[in-house]
């Protein structure tokens, strides 16, 4: 068999391109110097090619950031009184006008992102943590633990949420942002348990938890090693949906006076004194509420993107 000049010249050349990008010296196969992608960075990717994803979490981090900084901010205190300046329609010294006491309702909005954003994230954060482990509890152990908390959560999401968190709140001792975050955390977190225990129930069936389970792994390993990682990415995308409506309920509690106390700027109370003035002030509740509606529809929208970036068969979508 005779090697041409030109054949040994192509391999020598081969040779020394698969040096040069470390690939290995392989005769007639070209690999080609591409970095392996990590699903973070593809749900990164995907995230970036949707606006309105970036719209919300924009806004959702404008939010927190003018609560963050409101007591740097050039405006008024959000309790200052000015009995000759109440119910002042929006102008170049109000912007959003002022309440029944002459507070400036820009300043007390301002204020009340301190309360009803960090609010809603804290109260879903703990909600979801309680209740992924419970569920996460409930379907890797069965059994009589299993059935009694999947029926002590089908009794509480048998109740609509604003009636029992109305209660809770009542038994907790009435009115105070405390008791309503309380509340809202106990009516959410059945979901999170029923949703996780979903997902621990179709994990534990895959071949790697049957693997560790032959090598001899505890169970307490195999739970929060192998099969929990797993079920990160629809936890996440519900977190970040229902911080939106925690907000909500958390302003409809302070909204029929079991919330936030006054004088503390909370939106859903500030709605309630809107609406007892009527029409003719539109802008003491128009303002509070397009704050919630505009943090309400950024969670959406961010959550929505998130859910596309985090599910590998709807990223090319």
């Amino acid at each position: 068999m005779s090697v041409s000049t030109r054949g040994i010249a192509v391999d020598e050349v081969n040779a020394r391109l698969g040096q040069m990008i470390g690939t290995p010296n392989l005769p007639g196969v070209i690999v080609p110097d591409r970095k392996m992608r990590s699903p973070l960075g593809d749900a990164f990717r995907t995230l970036r090619r949707k606006p309105l994803a970036l719209t919300g979490l924009a806004i959702l981090l404008t939010w927190l950031l003018v609560g963050v900084l409101a007591p740097l901010l050039p405006i008024q205190d959000p309790n200052f009184q000015d009995l000759s300046q109440k119910l002042q329609s929006p102008s170049a010294n109000h912007p959003l006008g002022t309440d029944d006491l002459g507070r400036d309702m820009i300043s007390r909005i301002i204020w009340g992102a301190r309360v009803s954003v960090p609010a809603g994230m804290l109260v879903i954060a703990l909600t979801g943590i309680v209740g992924c482990l419970v569920g996460a509890i409930a379907g890797y152990t069965g059994g009589i633990l299993d059935n009694i908390i999947m029926r002590t959560a089908d009794a509480i999401l048998s109740f609509p949420s604003i009636i029992l968190a109305i209660a809770i709140t009542a038994a907790r001792g009435g009115p105070g942002l405390s008791n309503a975050l309380l509340a809202v955390a106990i009516v959410l977190w059945p979901e999170y348990a029923r949703l996780m225990r979903g997902q621990v129930l179709a994990i534990r069936a895959n071949e790697f938890v049957t693997a560790a389970e032959s090598i001899g792994a505890n169970r307490s390993r195999i739970l929060f090693r192998h099969i929990l990682p797993s079920t990160d990415a629809p936890i996440i995308v519900k977190a970040t949906l229902d911080v939106g409506a925690a907000i909500v309920l958390t302003a409809g509690l302070s909204f029929i006076g079991l919330g936030a106390v006054p004088p503390t700027p909370e939106w859903g109370a500030m709605i309630k004194q809107g609406a007892d003035k009527g029409l003719q002030y539109w802008w003491y509740a128009a303002a509070p509420g397009l704050s919630i509606m505009s943090v309400v529809m950024g969670l959406n929208f961010f959550g929505d993107g998130l859910r596309d970036a985090l599910d590998p068969r709807r990223r090319g979508r």
